[in-house]
């Protein structure tokens, strides 16, 4: 079979580094091109998030031509904003998603007058980070990390529904909510907010010096969360991903839409359906904290998925969860603790899959659809004992991902807008 041309471009721009995807009009992989940044301290440098765009695709020209390039997406760390000059050009570094807004007072504030189903609550909410930037001296413009982006590549500042979600944005309305002037904050300054995968506009000159002809086109972008998903190949009502990484982090597809905000779950909309998902305490991090990376094999080659250990783990760090229990102080639950490292081992991985499966019976007692199958990400996913126990529990058909890179997600999310 001769190899087609990529089609569509997915830009992942994430907390330590860059890539970007290369996809057929069949969604298939041609080419994955990945910019480590050099230090921690690079990954709120807006200008270090560029030099990673240009070094992949400067890599991507290597390996394939991008004159068949159609449409190009970016997406970005779910609540990273940063406060541009009248010129589009960053006042300083970015406030990252991670990072709590550097004035409480403005955290108080918020508190006090958004709706309490509001996902731009919270003490790391980025509405406060982006009131906290619009009051700094010289500010024209709030954007989100991909939106800056997206604009280095020839569009104007807007953003995407799921950026923008965090930030405050009324997805019912399909607006700026009157009720953020009350924060000092004029709606004036943060970017015109479209659906995800909407066309904005041609790629411009910078974009054009890597090979991407004049054809090509900016489609609104996307969170990095909602792009993971996007990349395993998810697409039916009722589908969940599963992200097995140091927390677990489910998502399922939905056709209403899920706001549960004391559960710490929200809906992003998307592709004209909704994801919901919300993300637990638990996870890889709870293991390491007992067994070492190195350990792991030997002790996954001693797990015996078909026969459960009994064990009636809840295993977290230290006490408080937010999903699936909205418990602040809910204690690990981690006892007894056998002799036996591998059958400790495996009652963690119950304890975590247990977990897994309230999750998803949550979202569902809330109104979301049943779950019909299910996809995995992250680190654990690649542990073929640990997806039989969480099978066992899930009862639901385990699906291969199609990608796990979220750049493909992104680059899927552009495809399907040429369509």
């Amino acid at each position: 079979m001769i190899p087609k041309p990529p089609r569509a471009l997915g830009i992942d721009v994430g907390s330590s580094g860059v890539r970007i995807a290369a996809l057929d009009e069949d969604g298939r992989t041609c080419a994955l091109a990945a910019e480590r940044y050099r230090n921690a301290a690079q990954r709120d440098d807006p200008a270090a998030w560029w030099r990673g765009v240009e070094a992949c695709l400067e890599d991507l020209t290597r390996k394939v031509s991008l004159q068949d390039i159609a449409a190009v997406a970016v997406d970005g760390t779910s609540g990273t904003v940063l406060a541009l000059d009248g010129a589009g050009a960053p006042l300083g570094r970015a406030l990252m998603y991670d990072v709590a807004c550097p004035d409480p007072h403005v955290t108080a504030l918020l508190e006090a007058i958004a709706p309490a189903e509001s996902p731009a609550r919270g003490k790391h909410s980025a509405l406060a980070r982006a009131a906290f930037l619009a009051r700094q001296p010289a500010v024209a413009r709030v954007v989100h990390q991909a939106d800056w982006i997206a604009m280095q590549l020839g569009g104007g500042p807007v953003s995407d529904e799921n950026n923008a979600l965090k930030t405050g944005y009324d997805l019912t309305a399909r607006r700026w909510p009157d009720w953020i002037a009350k924060l000092g904050l004029d709606p004036a300054i943060l970017p015109e907010v479209v659906p995800a995968g909407t066309v904005l506009c041609p790629v411009g000159e910078k974009a054009r010096t890597f090979g991407l002809p004049a054809s090509a086109v900016i489609v609104s972008g996307t969170t990095d969360g909602c792009a993971s998903f996007l990349a395993t190949g998810a697409g039916d009502v009722g589908d969940g991903v599963t992200a097995l990484g140091s927390t677990l982090v489910l998502k399922l597809l939905s056709d209403r839409e899920i706001n549960a905000p004391a559960y710490g779950i929200y809906s992003h909309r998307i592709a004209g359906m909704w994801l919901a998902g919300g993300a637990s305490n638990t996870g890889g991090a709870v293991i390491r904290a007992y067994f070492p990376d190195d350990r792991l094999a030997e002790l996954t080659e001693r797990l015996n998925p078909d026969r459960p250990t009994g064990l009636d783990y809840y295993p977290l760090l230290r006490p408080g969860e937010r999903f699936p229990v909205n418990d602040p102080a809910l204690a690990p639950r981690l006892d007894p603790r056998p002799s036996d490292d591998a059958v400790f081992f495996q009652g963690l991985l119950e304890g975590i899959a247990a977990v897994e499966a309230q999750g998803y019976a949550r979202l569902s007692e809330l109104g979301a659809p049943a779950l019909r199958a299910v996809r995995s990400v992250g680190g654990g996913a690649a542990n073929a004992a640990w997806m039989r126990i969480r099978q066992r529990r899930l009862g639901v058909p385990f699906l291969q991902a199609a990608s796990t890179e979220a750049a493909a997600g992104t680059a899927r999310l552009a495809l399907r807008a040429l369509s």
